[in-house]
């Protein structure tokens, strides 16, 4: 209830110097309390001024906050279900996706099978023509086993004496007794390798045996001939061939 013009009234007595509690209590202590409360309450006026618009202006923001707030909620709700079907949306896209990477793979596994299948057939049909001259060479082969297999058991069993040119020529003899025999054999007989494969041969030379054509003729002869062979061995090479090829074995040697 205190106004403006009160306050004004008021004002020519707060401004006196003696107009305050300790004064007043000297003069009489019963009302002092009436002299603080006069100042206070002029104070709160003034206070109160400043303070009233800023609650009405409170009041109204808040009023304005409280439909924001309800606007808010409204959108949020709206929010909320938006979300859902995008949620829903998403997980169907999500799953088409799925879908859609399912079949890419099948697809590219489908034709990466066939290319594979396509390969195969275009191999096969290469190796068609390998396998039938195969079976040609096999055929004869077959024909030809036999005076193949005389001329390496005549080998084997009458040129070890023999130096490489004296060997030559026994075999050169022998294919012609055997064309007049009418005994087929292979024209281009190749008795080391009948007898024996590179991977025994590469053994060999790692073991000292020498490379040269004659040495691994000599080899074959030491080791498919069914009699014990006498080496003539003046540079000591067949020697150490031997004790490395046989070392373990439990060779003995006597000096």
């Amino acid at each position: 209830s205190i106004t403006e013009e009160t306050v004004e009234l008021l004002e020519p007595y707060l401004d006196m110097e003696d107009y305050n509690l300790e004064t007043a209590k000297k003069v009489c202590g019963n009302v002092a309390g009436l002299c603080s409360w006069t100042q206070a309450m002029a104070y709160f006026y003034g206070i109160n001024k400043e303070v009233l618009p800023l609650k009405a202006n409170l009041a109204l923001q808040e009023g304005r906050l409280a439909a924001a707030q309800m606007e808010l909620n409204s959108a949020q709700i709206q929010l909320d279900e938006k979300q859902m079907e995008l949620d829903e949306v998403q997980a169907m896209y999500d799953a088409a996706m799925k879908e859609k990477q399912a079949l890419l793979d099948d697809a590219e596994a489908c034709r990466r099978k066939m290319n594979n299948a396509t390969a195969l057939i275009e191999g096969l049909g290469g190796e068609k023509l390998r396998w039938t001259a195969s079976s040609k060479n096999f055929q004869n082969q077959i024909i030809n086993l036999v005076g193949n297999v005389l001329l390496a058991t005549g080998f084997l069993s009458y040129s070890g004496p023999f130096n490489q040119e004296y060997r030559n020529l026994l075999f050169q003899l022998w294919k012609k007794e055997m064309d007049n025999s009418k005994i087929p054999y292979s024209k281009n007989l190749n008795l080391t390798g009948m007898l024996v494969d590179n991977a025994t041969v590469g053994e060999w030379n790692l073991q000292g045996l020498p490379n040269d054509d004659l040495s691994i003729q000599n080899g074959i002869i030491v080791t498919k001939a069914s009699r014990y062979p006498l080496l003539i061995d003046p540079q000591g090479q067949g020697k150490i061939w031997i004790k490395n090829k046989e070392k373990n074995n439990g060779l003995q040697v006597n000096s």
